[in-house]
């Protein structure tokens, strides 16, 4: 296969990641018989210092002539201005915006190798293994109108559209037939217009799809859960806000946002490489981490295993994808860690030696 994928390496370690899930890629490429085509862009902070712009337009061209994204992290205190009226954050949004990627897949899933990193207690977090599917390109955080007074009110608008609820509802009951057969839909109907069209919305999608259970949960419940019974969730939908705060509480079941990767995605996912996947954009769920820039601590596993997803969901190479996180586990096995997952004895490595380590198993751990 030949494939080119565009790589946004992005801001603080953001390249240092990138560049040990690109050193992977090459590997899977190098054993497997493929041919992969790296080519770099600015997103973020780092093209504002270039152009003033958080999404030039050569970056969003490139990403659009790919066929995958690879993007690492965005955002620093170099630009941390919230009142800002341009901000490295808004080149990913409208990133995720003109590509249509408008469902964020998220595994979170507690390695038994890394028990010990998680700060729930061991019998209530194991067997946790679940995929919140997240509405990406709609709800609050594309509003319109936003209002802002002169300091003494604020308004931001939620708006959903029936369409866009059934989308992202046939992704994840299409993953769930692939999993364990259960959705679990979050939203706040009890005081939510927007969330009282998504649940009659997933009702009726879920009508489609009868070996799937489907249950409905409170986002308030939700939270409550994700801590007392995450082994009871298999895949989890729901919108952007919501989706976005559930996602970062569910990585502590992990014990580290730097063990967790994501996938965008413009339509239901497929892992066939005979009928060929479909542009999606790959990044941990982590941000940028400008405090640890430049210093080879960082944890690059939750960007390699978005490469993974990469292979799997974009490129249609199943085979490929589960060797690259077979080389992980076959890493963690052998007792290397990141400062972030490390242990009273563990092999301590830095980024740079982590990205190689998984590299070398590639096609020697299945």
């Amino acid at each position: 296969m030949r494939a080119r994928i565009a790589v946004l390496p992005g801001d603080g370690i953001g390249p240092e990641v990138a560049a040990e899930a690109v050193k992977v890629l090459k590997k899977v490429a190098h054993v497997y018989g493929h041919e992969f085509a790296f080519e770099e862009a600015l997103i973020g902070g780092a093209a504002m210092d270039v152009t003033g712009d958080p999404l030039p337009d050569e970056t969003l061209q490139l990403c659009r002539e790919s066929d995958a994204i690879l993007l690492a992290a965005v955002g620093g205190p170099k630009w941390d201005d919230p009142a800002a009226r341009v901000r490295p954050e808004q080149g990913l949004l409208r990133l995720r915006k003109e590509l249509e990627l408008f469902a964020n897949l998220r595994p979170v899933k507690l390695y038994p190798q890394l028990s010990h990193v998680s700060p729930i207690k061991a019998d209530i977090v194991a067997g946790a293994d679940l995929v919140v599917v997240r509405e990406l390109t709609g709800g609050i955080y594309f509003g319109q109108p936003r209002i802002e007074g002169n300091g003494g009110r604020a308004v931001d608008t939620m708006v959903y559209t029936a369409a866009e609820v059934e989308r992202v509802a046939h992704v994840a009951f299409h993953l769930a037939r692939g999993r364990r057969g259960k959705v679990t839909s979050v939203d706040k109907a009890n005081v939510l217009a927007c969330s009282r069209l998504w649940r009659r919305v997933v009702d009726a999608v879920a009508a489609e799809y009868p070996d799937v259970e489907c249950e409905h949960l409170l986002v308030d419940a939700c939270t409550m859960h994700l801590i007392s019974r995450p082994a009871t969730f298999d895949v989890i939908l729901t919108g952007n806000m919501f989706g976005d705060i559930l996602t970062d509480e569910a990585s502590m079941l992990a014990g580290s946002m730097g063990m967790l990767p994501s996938a965008s995605l413009g339509g239901v996912p497929s892992r066939d490489a005979s009928t060929g996947g479909s542009l999606g954009l790959y990044e941990p769920i982590h941000g940028s981490a400008p405090e640890l820039a430049g210093q080879d601590v960082a944890n690059p596993i939750a960007t390699v295993l978005s490469a993974g997803l990469l292979l799997r969901y974009s490129l249609g190479l199943e085979d490929e994808a589960a060797a690259v996180e077979a080389a992980v586990v076959a890493t963690l096995e052998a007792g290397y860690r990141t400062r972030d997952i490390a242990e009273k004895g563990a092999r301590l490595v830095g980024t740079r030696e982590m990205g190689s380590l998984i590299a070398d198993r590639i096609g020697v751990t299945l």
